[in-house]
Parts: C-alpha cells; sequence; structure tokens
C-alpha cells in the first residue's frame, strides 16, 4: 500500500479512513477537555505527559482511550 494516493484508493476506504480520524480527533478532544477541567490530585501521574501523550501518539485512539480507563482516579 506504500504509495498509494488518495484518489487510488476505493470509497469505501476512503469513508473508513476519515471515520476512523474523525473518531480518533473526538477521543483526543474529550480526553483534553477532561484532563484540562481534572485537577491534577484526580490524575494518576503527571497531566502534562498525559497531554504530550493523548496529543502526540497516534494510535487508533488507544491513548485517550487508556487516560480514560488509567488515568483517571474516581471523583470522592
Amino acid at each position: 500500500m506504500a504509495g498509494t494516493k488518495w484518489h487510488d484508493l476505493s470509497p469505501g476506504r476512503r469513508r473508513v479512513i476519515v471515520a476512523s480520524a474523525a473518531l480518533e480527533g473526538a477521543l483526543k478532544a474529550a480526553a483534553l477537555a477532561d484532563l484540562a477541567r481534572r485537577p491534577a490530585t484526580e490524575v494518576n501521574g503527571s497531566k502534562t505527559l498525559w497531554a504530550l501523550a493523548i496529543t502526540l501518539i497516534n494510535a487508533a485512539g488507544t491513548v485517550p482511550i487508556a487516560y480514560f480507563i488509567y488515568g483517571r482516579r474516581p471523583s470522592s
């Protein structure tokens, strides 16, 4: 698939790529918004490192999902 141009892709593949990118963006936005509102005492680890990981790592939504599962402490 290396060297494949956008116009060479089938319409179905294009839709999958666009939908995946939209989902990734929505997950990142939700995770960053939650991280910004949450006090540091309710975050496992550094808020700065979580923000960098959420923003810079593109892994099909796994980092934002990992933040929601492992990065947040239960609210009291």
